[in-house]
């Protein structure tokens, strides 16, 4: 998945997938939370080659992807190609009105769009740019 958009959140918590992505992530997919403040978004076959992952892992390890799926939200879009997000995964990503969605490999981030713009700005000066093309052996 690929590019950079911006919505904004209803007041009910929905948010516009773009077409783009939507053809990407499937009428349904999941939403759940990441590493950093924001949502990451698994079409259905990523999903499970997510649980087969974890599925694979010792129980011990296991345990500790609980909130992951704890929190995980089944999405589908609605007629106007929305999703609901649930209040605590907005909670969790301090989605409240710009949210900013970006394409990222076989995922897609929800991102505060202000906090997206500060995390931005670090990772696409050349320097950052220059040493992941190094770490990719470009």
């Amino acid at each position: 998945m690929t590019g950079e958009y911006q919505h904004n959140l209803d007041a009910k918590g929905r948010l516009f997938i773009p077409a783009r992505l939507r053809e990407e992530l499937g009428e349904v997919f999941f939403l759940t939370l990441s590493r950093e403040r924001c949502l990451t978004a698994y079409s259905e076959q990523s999903w499970r080659d997510f649980c087969d992952k974890v599925n694979a892992m010792p129980y011990g390890k296991q345990s500790k992807m609980r909130p992951l799926f704890a929190y995980a939200a089944k999405c589908e879009l609605d007629g106007q190609g929305r999703i609901l997000i649930p209040q605590f995964l907005r909670d969790f990503a301090r989605l409240t009105k710009n949210v900013t969605v970006i394409g990222c490999n076989n995922h897609a981030e929800f991102w505060d769009s202000e906090a997206w713009r500060q995390i931005n700005a670090v990772e696409t000066t050349p320097e950052n740019i220059a040493a992941v093309m190094e770490e990719l052996d470009f």
